[in-house]
């Protein structure tokens, strides 16, 4: 199967950023592009909470949601929405990924579920929480030959999710993203790979990249990355592009039977401190 990731800049405007993505989804499409997967806050990339609740659309009716699907259709493709920001009646939002089958109806939606909360020394806590709400579920859909596990940017730090993606059945993980430079240079890579090693999966990242309207730098460098952690397609800079990469249920198969660590793992007791 032949997959895209499709690394965007996206703006303020959610108009503009789905004309850029319009353009995007033909190019992989022309080039036979099953499946498409874009950045983390593909629609809108707020400055602040006060501009998010000025912009953001309710998830029933979403226009641009809708002109998403439409798109899905007429290229016959899954088309993966990395995500939006989706207002919730507690006054915070979900942050969460759509994705659109070839009929163009929406196969599964998926809300972030870790959230990056720090107290940093020398800056101000930063608390993701309290603009959004954490997901609880953690999801897998039919892709072609391949089972789909869902996951967004700092999601990727846990482990844990992909071992429970996997043994669900996931062999292709979606990883959108927005990284920031500084983490992006000293983890992006790694990580990404870590999760295809030790799941034994491919792994698709689809990155938001350059200087935004926002005023945030992100680090583009979308991968695609085989089950044996092998960067298989990468784009090395921030500008808007599109990554293709075939891909192979086949060598899911061999990597997890050259290294059978899902089936290997036990569960067992914390760790106390004795003395």
């Amino acid at each position: 199967m032949r997959v895209a990731a499709i690394q965007m800049r996206s703006g303020l405007d959610p108009e503009a950023n789905l004309a850029a993505l319009d353009i995007f989804l033909a190019e992989a499409a022309g080039q036979g592009a099953a499946y498409a997967l874009t950045p983390e806050v593909t629609m809108i990339f707020p400055e602040n909470r006060a501009q998010l609740r000025s912009v953001a659309a309710p998830f029933e009716g979403h226009e641009q949601l809708a002109r998403t699907g439409e798109l899905a259709r007429r290229h016959k493709m899954f088309v993966h929405i990395g995500s939006l920001p989706v207002p919730l009646e507690d006054g915070r939002f979900a942050n969460r990924s759509v994705l659109f089958g070839p009929d163009g109806a929406q196969v599964a939606i998926y809300d972030k579920i870790h959230l990056f909360d720090a107290d940093i020394a020398g800056l101000n806590a930063y608390r993701e929480s309290a603009t959004y709400k954490s997901g609880d579920r953690a999801v897998i859909a039919p892709v072609g030959e391949f089972t789909l596990g869902f996951s967004i940017c700092y999601d990727m730090r846990f482990p844990k999710l992909y071992n429970a993606l996997a043994k669900a059945g996931a062999s292709l993980m979606a990883v959108p993203a927005a990284f920031t430079v500084p983490t992006g240079q000293a983890h992006w890579h790694v990580l990404l790979r870590a999760r295809a090693i030790e799941t034994g999966s491919y792994v698709i990242a689809a990155a938001q990249g350059g200087e935004h309207a926002n005023g945030r730098a992100t680090y583009g460098h979308s991968l695609i990355v085989d089950p044996w952690g092998k960067v298989i397609a990468e784009l090395d800079h921030d500008e808007p592009s599109v990554l293709m990469a075939d891909i192979d249920p086949a060598a899911v198969i061999e990597a997890r039977q050259r290294v059978p660590a899902l089936a290997n793992g036990r569960d067992f007791t914390a760790p106390r401190l004795h003395g």
